[in-house]
């Protein structure tokens, strides 16, 4: 099992463009069937080290974490969040 992590800082810290984002990396559930799932949060705490949005997804190996990239889905995701994001970090690790 391979676990991906992103955090991203938005550009407009705004709750409503946060959401809006949020729910937009929400939309990816149930539709790439090599997404074993998806957790997606929005920070509370809203501190200036904070990071706005994490994403947490879970694929069966690595091969299905690189099928994931390249989906055509998650690539209109990415084209999204390039604009709208500030920063983002990711992490990738096998269970």
């Amino acid at each position: 099992m391979i676990k991906h992590i992103v955090l991203f800082k938005m550009k407009d810290r705004s709750p409503e463009r946060i959401e809006e984002a949020a729910n937009v990396l929400r939309n990816l559930q149930g539709k790439i069937d090599v997404l074993v799932s998806l957790d997606v949060g929005v920070d509370v705490l809203r501190s200036d080290r904070s990071f706005d949005i994490s994403l947490t997804a879970e694929f069966a190996s690595l091969d299905d974490l690189q099928a994931y990239q390249v989906h055509p889905l998650h690539q209109e995701v990415i084209k999204y969040m390039n604009e709208v994001r500030e920063q983002s970090i990711a992490v990738d690790y096998e269970l």
